[in-house]
This record gives structure tokens, sequence and C-alpha cells, in this order.
């Protein structure tokens, strides 16, 4: 993997600059890219939660501060539930209490909840507002935080809700991920991972090969990762910035991953779901011959060197092929579900069958024939 040469990653769309994805050490280079987008006598308001905040609330409103009027926080409460309209509610509430206008901005510091609800409330407190990503996370990091969607949870639903609205700067303090557990940390290798199945192979060789020194969070590890991690959703995003076609390559896993995520009532983080639903869409392109018996065992190995789960238990599969086709990622009838051509190649493929995704699920779950499991 070619040695990464800066740490601000500039992201286009329409050909024109868009917003800079910029990797730190800490918070004090924040205020000097806030300063490049004319925040001087402007409001800020940065939305936490009842996790991150106490971390860091305070050391982003110092470093926020310097440069614009005022500063607020608004915390919500931690974990997907709280991805609602009603949690939407409440921030558009202390924005009009605290006379934010549309020159002003919000600042989403955390996971992906944090992220796609602010970005959605930014998107829509009079008709949209700038707002910028300061993300906590790994998965936020190399996932949510690019990109512009935006959205909440409807009755449980994954962001059925949202708009595209692009962030005016993405700025990452590689340190905080040293405050995620080991699974808050594994969920966002899956979304890592998925970048190297998806496009560069050689990519998934190397996280494979380095896996102990990211396991021990070592910043000369971390750095050309997560940069890696940034450029390959960074060319999806500016290839099809709305998801009209080759975007929908970084579904791979989410399709079937989303509806065990709903059915277990979130008691599975997002990047253990996206894990199980790679494996599963992986069955699918053995079955076509599209993958071979070995290449799905590199996924399932991938997956196991970083502890993320490749099944689950409790459901039933037709109920999660049932929640699965009213996913957002239907058209016209037919799912757009993301298959694998080897490892490193994916593609976009409407052909894919109740068959299959049953077969499929079969496979994450369980099944009633174990001669399937064997690979």
């Amino acid at each position: 993997m070619e040695e990464m040469k800066n740490t601000i990653l500039p992201v286009q769309r329409d050909g024109a600059f868009c917003y800079s994805i910029v990797l730190e050490r800490s918070f004090e280079e924040l205020s000097g890219q806030l300063k490049a987008l004319d925040t001087d006598g402007r409001r800020i308001c940065i939305v936490t939660d009842s996790q991150v905040g106490p971390l860091y609330g305070e050391l982003v409103r110092e470093a926020i501060s310097k440069v614009c009027k005022k500063v607020t926080i608004y915390t919500i409460e931690a974990g997907e539930e709280h991805k609602t309209l009603d949690t939407v509610k409440g921030l558009y509430e202390h924005l009009i209490l605290e006379h934010f206008d549309r020159k002003d901005l919000l600042a989403a510091l955390g996971g992906g909840v944090v992220g796609d609800l602010t970005g959605f409330a930014a998107a829509t407190y009079l008709r949209g507002i700038r707002f910028i990503q300061i993300p906590t996370t790994l998965l936020a990091q190399v996932d949510s935080s690019i990109g512009g969607k935006t959205g909440v949870d409807f009755d449980s639903y994954k962001n059925m809700v949202g708009a595209f609205h692009m962030p005016s700067l993405v700025y990452m303090n590689l340190s905080a991920l040293r405050t995620l557990s080991d699974r808050q940390f594994a969920s966002g290798m899956a979304e890592i991972l998925k970048h190297g199945l998806i496009r560069n192979e050689a990519y998934y060789q190397w996280l494979l090969k380095n896996r102990e020194e990211i396991w021990e969070r070592r910043y000369e590890a971390l750095l050309p990762m997560i940069a890696e991690s940034c450029r390959i959703k960074r060319a999806v995003v500016e290839a099809d910035p709305t998801e009209q076609g080759e975007r929908a390559l970084l579904n791979f896993g989410h399709t079937l991953g989303h509806a065990v995520e709903k059915l277990k009532d979130f008691q599975l983080l997002h990047g253990e779901c996206v894990a199980i639903g790679m494996v599963a869409a992986s069955w699918i392109a053995l079955q076509r011959g599209l993958l071979t018996k070995e290449e799905l065992r590199r996924v399932t190995e991938g997956l196991e060197a970083f502890s993320l789960p490749a099944s689950t238990e409790g459901l039933e599969a037709e109920r999660v092929v049932e929640i699965t086709r009213s996913d957002k990622k239907m058209e016209a009838g037919s799912i757009k579900f993301v298959l694998l051509q080897g490892i490193g190649k994916a593609f976009v493929d409407r052909t894919v069958t109740g068959e299959e995704l049953l077969f499929a699920a079969e496979q994450i779950l369980g099944g009633s024939n174990d001669e399937t499991h064997e690979i």
C-alpha cells in the first residue's frame, strides 16, 4: 500500500473542491481548519452524545471558541434507538432558542448516530445550514462522516428519512480511537475490511498482515489504514455523490445486514451486522460461481481476525428476507444487491431472487442443512 504523503484529503463534487478530510493526532489544528470556513462572528452548536460529550466536549469547545462568536453544546442520549425525528425535534428547538441563522454551523462530535442525525438537522434547519463532522469512532471516521449521506431511523428502519448534505469539513482526531472498546473498534474494522473486499485486494491483505499493529492502535498503522479507506470511499462518492450507480457498491453487506440489525433490535453493532451481511452476500456469490471456496474462506478469516461475527442466532430466515424487501435499497421492486466477483471486485446486481436471499439467510442463521456450511 502506498505510503501516505499528507493528512489532508480533498473531496470534490462535479469536479470542484467541496471539503477536506483532515487526519490529526489531536484537536489542536481544528481551530485553524475552521477559520478557513469563515466562522468569525458565527454561532456553532456542538452536537454530541452522553458518552462522547464528557470525554471531548470541552476540548472541542475550547478549540472552536477561538474562531467563532458563540459555542453551545447539545447532548443527546447515546445509542441507535435515539436516532429519531423526536431527537431532531429537540435539536431544532435548541437552535431556535439560541437564534441560529443560516450562516451558523453545526458540529457533529461522536459516532455515526451523532453524525447522521446532525447532518440531517443541518440539511433541514432553515432549509439547510453548514455542518462539520468530528467523528470519534472508527466506523464514523471511515464511513458515515464521508460523503454527505445523512438521516434518521423511522420505526427501527435504518435511515429511512434523510437527505444528501455535504459537510464543510471532516476532522479526525485519531487519538480518540484509544478510548473505544475493542468491540466498537472491531465494528469499525468491518467497514474497513469491506473497502478492501469491494475495491482493493492488496489493501485487504495488508490489513490482515498488519492485524497486530492495528489492534494495538498504533498511530503508524492507523494513519495509513484510515487514509486508504477514506481514499476508497472518497473515490466512490466523487464518482456518484447521490448514489445513482457506483456508490451503491459501498452497501456491500448492508442489505441483509440491516435486516439482521433491525430484527436484533440493535443489540448487535452496525459493523457486526455488516460483517454478517458480507458473509451472506459471499454465499450467494459462491453459489453463482463468482467466488471460489477459498475466496469465501478468506472473507470469513478476515472477519475472524478482527473478532467480527460471520453468523448470528435466534432469527428466522424467512423474516430476515421479509425485512430485506422493506429496505430503502429496493428499486422498482428489485433489490440493488452488491456481490463480489473475486476479492477486490464488486458490482451491483438487480437479479438476486427470493430463493437466493433465503439461502443466504440460512447460512448466517445456522440453516437446516449443515452441508451448506462446508467451505
